[in-house]
C-alpha cells in the first residue's frame, strides 16, 4: 500500500509542472515541510505505540544541538496521526509511535524548516517496525541565509520603492534553469533584505524609476520655462543586475552557503530615456496596444514605460525606457491575424519600430479523449511547450472536452496534459485524416488547426527498494527514465528512498522505462540524455502495460549508483 502523503506530493509535482506552476509554488504546496504556524494548527495524536523515533536536532553547519526547536512526526498514511514536541537544552526529541512510516520535520527561528535528510521537495521517511535504528537519528536544520543591501542613485541618495527580484538556479525540472525565486522592495533608506534562503546560486536584479524624472511627449511640447529643464530630467534607470550589468546574460552569480549573509548593493546610474515611435496598420489601430518585455535569464519580465500615447492615427509614442534588448508584443492584428512578438534592440531616441514584420500567429482548437475514461476530470488543462522548453500557452478543457489556443507563434510544440493531482500523456494527435503518434504538434504560420488528442491517464504507482551491495540505502535519488528521455520530459518521475530503502513513484503512465538510483545525485541535470545515459545503462528495465493500474512492485532491488 503506497504512502498517501508521499504519493500526494509526487502526484502534485508531476501534474503541477505540467500545469505551469513555478518551482517555488510547487515547493510550498507539495512535499515541503509545513511552517510552524501550520503545524500547530493540525490535530495532534498522543497515543503511545510500541516503537520509538528519537534523536537530536542540530545545526546543519556546526552540528551543535538546538534547544527549543519544534519537532513533529506525521504518519505518511494518515496526516492526522501527528505528534509535536519542543526539544530541551540538549536538542533531544523522542516520540512513541506505532509501526509505520513517518515524516520527521523540525523548525526553529533563524533556521530553514526542514525534513529528515531533505533534498528539494523530497525527504527520507522514518520506517519503524523493520529492525532499523530509529532512536539515534540526527535531524539537521540549515541556518537561514539572507541577501541584503542598499540601492543608491548616482549621487548617493537612497532609491525607495525599488523592485528587487531574486532569481535562483533550479534543477527541479531536470535541466538547470534560472527562475525568479522571490522579490522585495526597498524602504525609505533604500535598504532591502531577502530571507530565509537556503544554499544555492542566486542572482539579484533591481528595477526603479528616478523620482525626479519627467518624460514629455515629443509631439506635445511643454510650454514655458519648464520645457528646457524637462529634457535634462528625461532620464531612466536601466534594469540593473548584480554586478553592474544591464542584461541578465552578464549578471554575476551570487553563491550562497547555508547561514551566509550576503551584502549586495546597487548604485543606479540615470541614462537618457528613449522616445520610441511604434506604427500600427490603419486597419487595426483601435485594437493595437504595444507592450514591451525584457528577456531575463530563462523567462521574461514586463518592461513598464512611463507612458504610451497615441500621438496620431496609427502612431504611438512610448517614453521612459532605457536602451537595451526587448521583446515587443503588438496587441493588434492585420485582417484578424496577430503577429508574433519581435525581438528589438532599442538604442536611439526617436527610433521607429514597425511591429508588423513578425510571422502571423495561429490558433489551435483541440478535442480531448482519455482512453478508458467515461468522463474527464475537472481542472484538466492542456499546455504547449516550445522548443526552448518553456510553456508557451495553457488552456483549460471545458465540459465538452474542448480547449482552444489563440495567438500561437509558429513552431513545434509538445502537447502536454494534466489536472491538479493527476498527470496524463498525449499518445496520439489526429489532424484531419493524418494521425501523428506521440505528442509533438507542428504549428505553421497563420494556420487555424483543429486536432483531436488521445490521452492516457497516469494510473500506476511503482514501488521498490534501493540497495547498495544488498544493503538498504536511504536518501538516494530514484529516477524513472522514459525510453526516449529527450522527447518525454513529462514522463520522468522521482523519489527519495526511505530509511529502509523503499520508494514510491506515483503517477506513472504506460510505457517503457529504466529505473535507477543515484547517491547524492540531486544537483544533476537528470533530464539531459547526455547526463542520465551512463546511469541508465546500469539501471533496471521496466514495462508498464496499457492495462496496468494501482501498485506495481519491482521484482528486485534497484542498485544504487555513485554519482560521477
Amino acid at each position: 500500500m503506497p504512502d498517501s502523503l508521499k504519493i500526494r506530493s509526487l502526484a502534485l509535482l508531476a501534474a503541477g509542472f505540467l500545469l505551469g506552476f513555478s518551482p517555488a509554488f510547487l515547493a510550498a504546496q507539495s512535499a515541503q515541510p509545513e511552517r510552524a504556524s501550520e503545524r500547530t494548527a493540525q490535530p495532534i495524536s498522543q497515543a503511545p505505540g510500541g516503537f520509538r523515533i528519537a534523536g537530536t536536532v542540530v545545526d546543519a553547519i556546526s552540528a551543535h544541538p538546538l534547544a527549543r526547536a519544534q519537532v513533529s512526526v506525521t504518519n505518511t498514511k494518515n496526516p492526522n496521526d501527528r505528534q509535536v514536541m519542543v526539544t530541551a537544552d540538549d536538542g533531544r526529541f523522542r516520540f512513541q509511535v506505532n509501526a509505520g512510516k513517518y515524516s520527521l520535520q523540525g523548525a526553529k527561528r533563524g533556521f530553514i524548516t526542514f525534513a529528515y535528510d531533505q533534498h528539494e521537495n523530497f525527504w527520507t521517511a522514518i520506517v519503524t517496525g523493520a529492525g532499523l535504528d530509529t532512536e539515534g537519528l540526527t535531524l539537521r536544520l540549515p541556518p537561514a541565509a539572507s541577501i541584503s543591501g542598499r540601492v543608491l542613485d548616482d549621487v548617493g541618495d537612497p532609491v525607495r520603492n525599488a523592485a528587487i527580484a531574486v532569481f535562483r538556479e533550479d534543477h527541479r525540472t531536470g535541466v538547470s534553469r534560472i527562475e525568479q525565486f522571490t522579490n522585495a522592495t526597498t524602504d525609505d533608506l533604500g535598504t532591502y533584505e531577502v530571507t530565509p534562503l537556503d544554499a544555492g546560486t542566486y542572482f539579484v536584479a533591481v528595477t526603479a524609476q528616478p523620482w525626479y524624472a519627467v518624460h514629455p511627449v515629443s509631439s506635445q511640447p511643454v510650454a514655458g520655462p519648464a520645457s528646457a529643464a524637462d529634457r535634462t530630467l528625461d532620464v531612466a534607470f536601466p534594469i540593473s543586475y548584480y554586478k553592474d550589468a544591464t542584461e541578465s546574460d552578464d549578471a554575476t552569480p551570487i553563491p550562497i552557503r547555508r547561514g551566509d549573509h550576503a551584502e549586495v548593493d546597487f548604485h543606479l546610474g540615470a541614462v537618457p530615456a528613449l522616445h520610441l515611435i511604434v506604427h500600427s496598420p490603419e486597419s487595426v489601430m483601435r485594437k493595437f496596444w504595444p507592450q514591451f518585455q525584457k528577456p531575463t535569464f530563462d523567462g521574461m519580465t514586463p518592461a513598464q514605460p512611463s507612458s504610451v500615447e497615441l500621438v496620431s492615427p496609427g502612431v504611438y509614442e512610448i517614453t521612459g525606457l532605457a536602451a537595451g534588448k526587448y521583446v515587443l508584443h503588438a496587441g493588434g492584428s492585420t485582417d484578424g491575424i496577430l503577429k508574433t512578438p519581435s525581438e528589438v534592440y532599442l538604442n536611439s531616441d526617436g527610433q521607429e519600430i514597425d511591429p508588423s514584420g513578425g510571422a502571423a500567429t495561429s490558433s489551435v482548437k483541440a478535442s480531448v479523449r482519455v482512453r478508458g475514461a467515461t468522463k474527464l476530470l475537472p481542472q484538466l488543462a492542456l499546455l504547449l511547450r516550445n522548443e526552448k522548453g518553456r510553456v508557451a500557452a495553457r488552456a483549460p478543457v471545458d465540459d465538452k472536452g474542448e480547449a482552444s489556443f489563440t495567438n500561437i507563434a509558429p513552431g513545434k510544440y509538445d502537447v502536454l496534459a494534466g489536472s491538479f493531482g493527476k498527470a496524463y500523456s498525449v499518445f496520439k494527435i489526429s489532424l484531419g485524416s493524418s494521425v501523428i503518434p506521440g505528442h509533438v504538434l507542428n504549428v505553421p504560420a497563420g494556420a487555424s488547426l483543429t486536432v483531436s488528442l488521445s490521452l492516457v491517464g497516469a494510473e500506476v504507482t511503482v514501488e521498490g527498494f534501493a540497495k547498495r551491495s544488498g544493503k538498504a540505502t536511504p536518501g538516494a535519488m530514484v529516477v524513472l527514465v522514459p525510453s526516449d528521455p529527450e522527447s518525454n520530459l513529462e514522463l520522468f518521475r522521482r523519489d527519495q528512498s526511505d530509511l529502509d530503502g523503499s520508494f514510491s513513484l506515483a503517477g506513472v503512465v504506460p510505457g517503457n522505462y529504466t529505473i535507477l538510483a543515484i547517491e547524492n545525485g540531486w544537483d544533476l541535470d537528470w533530464a539531459k540524455p547526455a547526463v542520465i545515459e551512463h546511469y541508465r545503462q546500469h539501471g533496471q528495465k521496466l514495462v508498464v502495460g496499457s492495462e496496468t493500474k494501482g501498485s506495481m512492485h519491482l521484482p528486485g532491488p534497484v542498485e544504487v549508483q555513485p554519482k560521477l
